[in-house]
């Protein structure tokens, strides 16, 4: 039999095998993270009908190479563009998460641990994020129990992040207030009996709004010096109750004019803004003594902040004996005494300038966000926040070595290296993660249907090998005839 025939079988299995990877890369042109492939040819085997001589030096004959005849090719290697990044599709979904860099989500049947890119994920019913496609859980870490805004790095784990607890953020009640703003000594409100009002909205322990009121008030503005008096507390219905659940400063004792009598009709004894005089034509002065109140003092002349409470301190507490409420640090720290064309700017918030410790109702978990590093925060409508967790991702030396395992997975071979079972944060090799998009397939049809011409074409020469020789074997046995 002749050995052309073998080649052009061996040609003809080998154009199918490239042909079979070909249709496979344009089957999954619309799938998620696929990696095309690639295959290699090499020539099979060579029969050697004469060995390779060497030079007779004594003869002066010469060598003679070696006489060796194929016997087809056969296919040498199917590579994976594995490190190539397909693009983003843009989904919205923000459990659809796109890896930039040669790293792989890890995931998990319950048993063993497999690799993909594809990041469409979902909420499954016990609340653990899972590839969309199989179900298989999403690995990673949980935050540290004993400091819940760091995690924890240890060996992978699912992701639950739908717990019942993380479904709501725990109320909790206002410890620190900041005053800000300008106080005018010409205000008519600082100057009057009821002072410029200042609400400042608090929770308790449960969550429950109230309002504090407070009002501040003149004592002699051209020195700079005020006090600020505690009015009461409302509730959310704008109810009063009862005052004492909170202490506020103490006794603020100064001298003021005093008004004159409305009975008295002497105009010798009363001046023109209607203050009582003595027999030398001076104001006469009264001792007044303000409760709930402390001293808000400024620099003479400069207007700058000088103390609270009597002193140079910039806080003063309101304490409680309630069992609703905690202890609140007003700082004062950030009010002026400057001129404002008559109109104070003075006011209350909760918390301090940086937001710590305003307290805050119950919260509703309002949304989930996913962010570069695989960290998962769950918001909430009371304004705070929650690490959820956070996603882990596997590298290898050689991720041409994994292995398929079909549905986009991977699986860890000796080749690829060993995955360690802990997992890195995928920043740490310069990559990132994007939420709301997917990664595509990175097959270039153009490429596929070029390299499908050729293949078309290979086979057809190989089928000719095949017609060829068997019209000389037909030859061969016509010599009988």
């Amino acid at each position: 039999m002749m050995r052309s025939l073998f080649a052009g079988v061996a040609g003809l299995k080998t154009h199918q095998t490239r042909m079979d990877v070909i249709g496979n890369n344009i089957a999954n042109v619309n799938t998620t993270a696929y990696k095309s492939q690639s295959m290699v040819f090499s020539d099979l085997m060579y029969q050697t009908t004469q060995k390779a001589s060497g030079a007779n030096a004594q003869t002066g004959v010469g060598g003679t190479n070696a006489r060796q005849i194929g016997l087809g090719s056969k296919t040498s290697s199917i590579k994976t563009a594995i490190a190539s990044q397909g693009a983003a599709q843009s989904t919205n979904d923000p459990f659809d998460i796109m890896i930039s860099g040669d790293a792989f989500f890890v995931v998990s049947n319950g048993s063993e641990n497999f690799f993909t890119r594809d990041g469409s994920f979902y909420i499954d019913g016990k609340g653990n994020l899972a590839m969309t496609s199989t179900g298989y859980n999403v690995m990673g870490w949980k935050p540290d129990p004993d400091n819940p805004q760091n995690i924890k790095r240890n060996t992978v784990e699912p992701l639950r992040i739908m717990t019942g607890t993380n479904m709501t953020y725990p109320p909790a009640a206002t410890e620190n207030a900041t005053v800000d703003g300008i106080v005018d000594k010409y205000d008519t409100d600082v100057n009057g009996p009821d002072g410029r009002i200042m609400n400042l909205e608090i929770f308790d322990n449960q969550g429950y709004k109230y309002t504090v009121k407070l009002s501040v008030h003149a004592i002699d503005g051209d020195k700079g010096q005020f006090f600020v008096r505690y009015d009461g507390i409302q509730d959310a219905n704008g109810k009063y109750i009862d005052k004492a659940n909170f202490s506020f400063g103490g006794d603020v004792t100064y001298e003021r004019p005093k008004k004159a009598d409305p009975n008295n009709t002497d105009p010798d004894k009363i001046d023109d803004e209607g203050y009582e005089l003595d027999a030398n034509g001076d104001r006469v002065m009264e001792t007044v003594t303000e409760h709930d109140s402390v001293n808000l003092n400024y620099v003479e002349g400069q207007g700058t902040f000088q103390g609270v409470g009597g002193g140079t301190e910039e806080t003063v507490t309101m304490t409680t004996t309630s069992a609703n409420f905690k202890n609140i640090t007003i700082d004062f720290s950030a009010t002026f005494n400057y001129n404002k064309n008559g109109t104070s700017t003075i006011g209350a918030y909760a918390g301090t300038e940086a937001g710590v410790g305003e307290g805050r109702k119950e919260g509703q978990l309002s949304g989930i966000t996913v962010q570069k590093d695989g960290m998962i925060y769950a918001s909430y409508d009371n304004g705070q926040r929650r690490l959820l967790g956070q996603i882990a991702v596997a590298t290898f030396a050689n991720p041409s070595g994994l292995e398929k395992e079909g549905d986009n997975l991977y699986s860890a071979t000796m080749n690829s290296g060993d995955f360690d079972g802990v997992g890195e944060d995928i920043t740490e090799g310069g990559g990132r993660m994007d939420s709301g998009v997917l990664e595509m397939s990175n097959v270039d049809l153009s490429q596929e249907f070029t390299e499908m011409i050729t293949t078309q074409r290979g086979f057809q020469a190989n089928s000719r090998i095949i017609t060829v020789s068997d019209t000389l074997l037909e030859e061969l046995t016509n010599l009988k005839r």
